[in-house]
């Protein structure tokens, strides 16, 4: 089996390919409305984290609104420096993220001034997953170690088909999803 940096090398090249083959009418309808099984996962008062995605990313930015237009709570993780602890902070304007500033990253992350939040449902990114939960992310191990910190929160997955694998090389560290959804299928809860 490969090691990791070779699965992300890969992934990251043929999620790459496949973004840019789908056109841009086409893209703002992907990933637009969370399926019935996922809102099934959602209790009524519960915050809901979810991430700022990056170019080939799959977005969470139609799922960031749905959740506002709901009445949850929102919260985007925010990082002090690079190398800092991942927090969470409040969200309060998804469609013109006017409460957010460019951060180390280079994504969009709550002011400093946005108070700290702990979601109970966190939408977390990945570079690739399994039928089982599993999951490879960016390597930094932000959201491993958030998901550590907090073993109550229900972690789902965000996804582009091409990116599901037959298995991953796991570690003590790594943390499961609790389902993975894609534009055509809902994975779990496992």
């Amino acid at each position: 089996m490969p090691d990791k940096s070779e699965i992300r090398t890969r992934l990251r090249a043929l999620r790459r390919e496949h973004v840019q083959a789908i056109p841009a009418a086409m893209r703002a309808l992907i990933l637009h409305r969370p399926p019935a099984p996922l809102l099934e996962l959602v209790p009524a008062d519960a915050t809901i984290g979810l991430y700022r995605a990056g170019p080939f990313e799959a977005p969470a930015t139609a799922y960031a609104k749905f959740f506002f237009e709901a009445g949850h709570t929102l919260a985007l993780p925010r990082f002090a420096t690079r190398n800092a602890v991942m927090e969470f902070a409040h969200h309060d304007d998804p469609f013109e993220e006017a409460d957010c500033e460019i951060g180390p990253f280079g994504l969009f992350q709550p002011l400093a001034s946005a108070g700290v939040l702990t979601p109970d449902l966190l939408f977390v990114p990945l570079i690739g997953f399994t039928d089982t939960g599993a999951r490879i992310g960016q390597g930094g191990g932000h959201y491993d170690r958030w998901l550590a910190d907090h073993p109550g929160t229900t972690a789902i997955g965000l996804a582009w088909d091409v990116q599901k694998l037959d298995e991953i090389p796991q570690e003590a560290h790594d943390m499961p999803m609790t389902a993975v959804v894609t534009p055509t299928r809902f994975y779990g809860p496992f």
